[in-house]
């Protein structure tokens, strides 16, 4: 039976972005009840079974190998059934998690992963440990960069449970759109290739890159532009087209306005030789 261990770090003001305060492993017999943390954590059970329970996700059951998050000042209350369960488990803070929730990374209304792929988390949460044990300014980095990585992995295997279950995968929609950016797009008819309606083709785009379909389509083609710019000997003129934008002027203040400087400008500032 693995013994419990915890760590606790206070807050670095150096560390910022992301810090990485407690960190521990054990095997769990007991529930957590009615409970409110004041910071981020994310809880591994790697074998067992249990239930969690949040006011914005409800009562849900728990299979291991999962994943789940608890967010700052909400009650919640999770455990394992008689026989108990092995769990990691970490405490975490800073602007970066506004980052995360912002971009749909945790959910506060889905806090709970079913995991396929356990060998890579528990390396992960075993790194992440050792580093708080060093206690050192490069350590704490290291194990922030570690829960950075365990926020990342959680979310490609919750994206991968959802493509999974029938749903349109939202990254194939976006790697569609990416191929055919320079091309007119007729929001409604690629829509209906995809078998979704205009509003949910928007909502799955936002939620997987933060923006309407319009608007990505917009960053690719002022992206290539960039690439264009600094990789050929094209005119200004020619670079519009050559994104898909007819008139140079109107390509001219949509570059300035996202860039801040000019196509020229640009071109100046970045070329190589």
């Amino acid at each position: 039976m693995r013994q419990a261990e915890a760590i606790y770090r206070s807050s670095l003001a150096a560390a910022g972005g992301l810090a990485v305060t407690g960190s521990g492993r054990q095997h769990a017999r007991h529930a957590v009840k009615d409970r409110k943390l004041p910071s981020f954590a994310v809880v591994l059970v790697e074998r067992g079974q249990g239930f969690l329970e949040t006011a914005a996700g409800g009562r849900q059951r728990v299979e291991g190998p999962a994943l789940f998050w608890l967010f700052p000042n909400r009650l919640h209350s999770y455990g394992p059934d008689e026989a108990g369960w092995d769990e990691c488990w970490a405490l975490f803070e800073g602007s970066f998690t506004r980052d995360f929730v912002r971009m749909r990374l945790m959910a506060e209304r889905h806090p709970l992963v079913a995991l396929r792929h356990i060998e890579e988390m528990t390396r992960l949460f075993g790194r992440l440990h050792a580093d708080l044990i060093d206690d050192t300014y490069l350590g704490r980095a290291s194990a922030a960069s570690l829960l950075h990585r365990i926020v990342i992995a959680a979310a490609r295997q919750a994206g991968a449970a959802a493509g999974r279950e029938g749903e349109a995968a939202a990254g194939d929609l976006v790697e569609t759109l990416r191929e055919s950016a320079l091309q007119p797009l007729d929001l409604a008819a690629f829509a209906a290739g995809h078998g979704m309606s205009p509003a949910t083709l928007r909502r799955k785009f936002i939620a997987e890159t933060g923006l309407p379909p319009k608007a990505f389509q917009l960053r690719v083609r002022m992206d290539h532009a960039k690439q264009l710019l600094v990789t050929t000997d094209e005119r200004i003129e020619m670079v519009a087209v050559m994104v898909g934008i007819d008139d140079p002027f109107y390509f001219s203040r949509v570059f300035h306005a996202r860039e801040g400087c000019s196509p020229r400008d640009f071109r100046a500032r970045y070329r190589r030789g």
